[in-house]
């Protein structure tokens, strides 16, 4: 009966020291290998778009990498003839077997053209388009130094892997006979 409490209490005292664990660290003017996740279109009617979602290219030809789970919101505005891409924040789960970890917050980059341009050469007339087989590097206006944010489940999953299948984190059914035979 002590043994489940004695583990939750084990699981609640490390679980601050895991939150802290880890830091996702890039420095300013870090390329990132990005493509957008839907297509965006802009024109004269609609210059600009609020909150579009990035994703980081797997194997992506930047000077960094993100995790491969990472999400990352900005706004798009038409800028003559280039469309401007600047993000605001950044969602990432880094995996790693079994554990996770979150990291989630503000991030300042910009996107640049294949020319080294700021903004994205991707009007023809005038329409703008990007599609996500469209692949643009951001460069990061300043370091990027996000803490690991507290994982719910990762704290469930510590708490069911301690308990060794004994109590409520994580119940094995008692073996019975089969009621049918």
């Amino acid at each position: 009966m002590t043994k489940t409490p004695t583990l939750l209490l084990l699981a609640a005292l490390l679980s601050p020291s895991l939150a802290m664990a880890a830091t996702l660290e890039l420095p300013a003017d870090a390329r990132l290998e990005v493509q957008v996740i839907d297509s965006i279109t802009l024109d004269q009617d609609e210059p600009r778009l609020d909150d579009i979602l990035l994703r980081p290219v797997a194997n992506g030809q930047g000077t960094h990498e993100l995790p491969s789970h990472c999400i990352m919101v900005g706004d798009a505005r038409l800028e003559g003839e280039r469309v401007r891409i600047t993000t605001k924040s950044v969602t990432c789960i880094a995996t790693d077997g079994g554990d996770s970890e979150i990291y989630s917050g503000e991030m300042s980059a910009a996107a640049f053209g294949a020319d080294d341009s700021f903004g994205i050469a991707a009007c023809e007339g005038a329409r703008c388009e990007i599609t996500p087989e469209d692949t643009f590097q951001l460069r990061l206006a300043s370091d990027l130094s996000i803490e690991e944010q507290e994982n719910q489940s990762e704290r469930i999953n510590i708490q069911r892997r301690q308990a060794e299948g004994a109590g409520v984190a994580n119940p094995i059914p008692a073996e019975r006979p089969d009621p049918d035979q």
